[in-house]
């Protein structure tokens, strides 16, 4: 595989009309694309548009449009705004006033990241990290948040633009590791973005090498969240630095320590190239374990057939199946989004078709505000049709596994449009919820005085 190097190509907005597959398209399309990506950030690279798409089955093609830009992803207003002002070439502050307030209406941290998550320490909060769980952090690497390519769906999209204090980040200077040293209940680190695995090898070690030292003994297992291996899986084969980041998952397993990649891949076909499969397979020689995620999104892989073959491939190929998310409300979400009972009804019809080795997949899962909540079933009691839910993750660790009900809604998307059921006002979380953000609220006045 050595002698098949790739150097990595990407694209940006300004580039579409230079990309060879993009002939095809008219001057209307090409415009449609351009205004949509001047909103939701546009990334993509030489393997994506060579390898992973099918040129010949556009607009349908999964892969398209996972990463390419619809003209349905904004709203008609919204849309036509944008491309009346490209097509008048005006001004970029003319743009970027009209594109800041569009995002702003988007929805950028979904369900409390930046309010509610981001931890204090000594005297101030702890810039790049948040720490909603008791036992897990997520730190975010100044210098892994981008990626190979974008996700049009993707909920973190404002790491991607400049747009006030959205962006999650910290350098490698010691404040996330003081604060993770001084915190013994934490025992997860996730390095998340972006992605890390854009950082260089040595970038990388500068914020995993010290986690290996006697101050972290507390600290179990290392994650990294990464999309690497769909958008760009040269990473771990041909890259320059490839054999140091292997070489540094040996070292993080050689220490005592749990190597998790959080592997994104949202279809089978990003399993298919020969490259992917012999990053997977170095990946796993270092003793690191690949555990996969994806959110269910419409127009990408709403099909429970597609499910069943990405589980039994990732399986195949020795990785595991861990989570069936339910899109975010953010973004391009009108365009995305799932209604609830069909979520349920795709993870309940493909886990049928799998073998118990697919079966560790929990989903779906809505990660939202107060936490990880999945929809365990549809089932009528007392002669009322409901949705059962429990709580995989919380932010009380006591709400974990406690069964609870809400109306049965054709039309709901997510948790805050869901209703308690069996006549009761709230659900048993909520007041403690209420409570939590009263005690933000207060915070955050006493903070402005």
């Amino acid at each position: 595989m050595k002698e098949n190097i790739q150097k990595l190509r990407t694209y940006s907005y300004k580039d579409i009309d230079i990309i060879p597959q993009l002939k095809q398209f008219s001057a209307q399309e090409i415009l449609a694309m351009k205004s949509v990506a001047q909103v939701i950030p546009f990334r993509t690279n030489n393997y994506v548009v060579e390898q992973l798409i099918d040129w010949d089955n556009i607009p349908d093609d999964p892969i398209f449009r996972l990463t390419f830009p619809q003209p349905e992803m904004l709203s008609r207003e919204n849309f036509e705004r944008i491309a009346k002002l490209l097509e008048e070439n005006t001004s970029q502050a003319v743009m970027k006033q009209a594109v800041d307030k569009i995002r702003s209406t988007l929805n950028p941290h979904p369900d409390g990241q930046k309010n509610y998550n981001v931890p204090k320490f000594h005297s101030g909060t702890v810039r790049g990290v948040q720490h909603k769980y008791p036992e897990t952090v997520l730190v975010f690497p100044s210098a892994g948040q981008t990626c190979h390519a974008y996700c049009t769906f993707c909920f973190r999209w404002p790491q991607f633009i400049n747009l006030g204090d959205l962006k999650f980040a910290t350098r490698e200077s010691g404040d996330f590791q003081n604060y993770i040293q001084e915190h013994k209940e934490i025992t997860d680190v996730l390095l998340t973005g972006g992605d890390p695995m854009t950082m260089k090898a040595w970038q990388l070690a500068l914020y995993l090498e010290p986690l290996l030292g006697p101050d972290f003994e507390h600290i179990q297992n290392i994650r990294i969240g990464t999309k690497s291996l769909s958008y760009w899986p040269y990473r771990y084969v041909t890259d320059p630095d490839a054999d140091e980041i292997l070489a540094l998952f040996e070292k993080i397993v050689s220490a005592g320590k749990h190597l998790a990649i959080m592997a994104h891949f949202n279809h089978w076909k990003e399993l298919e190239t020969p490259v992917v499969q012999e990053a997977i397979r170095r990946i796993r020689s270092t003793g690191a374990c690949i555990r996969t995620q994806s959110p269910l999104v419409n127009h990408i892989n709403n099909l429970e057939k597609v499910w069943v073959k990405m589980w039994k491939k990732q399986v195949k190929l020795g990785c595991i199946p861990y989570y069936m998310f339910v899109e975010r409300q953010t973004g391009a979400k009108n365009y995305f989004e799932i209604p609830i009972f069909r979520a349920w009804e795709i993870f309940q019809g493909a886990i049928q078709k799998v073998s118990g080795l697919s079966r560790t997949v929990r989903g779906p899962v809505m990660s939202a505000l107060p936490g990880k909540i999945i929809i365990d079933g549809i089932a009528e009691i007392n002669n009322e049709k409901v949705f059962v839910l429990s709580f995989l993750q919380a932010r009380n660790p006591d709400w974990c596994k406690r069964p609870f009900f809400a109306k049965f809604d054709p039309e709901s998307t997510w948790l805050t449009t869901l209703k308690p059921a069996f006549g009761k006002e709230k659900f048993f979380f909520d007041s403690a919820l209420e409570e939590m953000k009263i005690n933000k609220q207060l915070q955050l006045s006493q903070a402005i005085k």
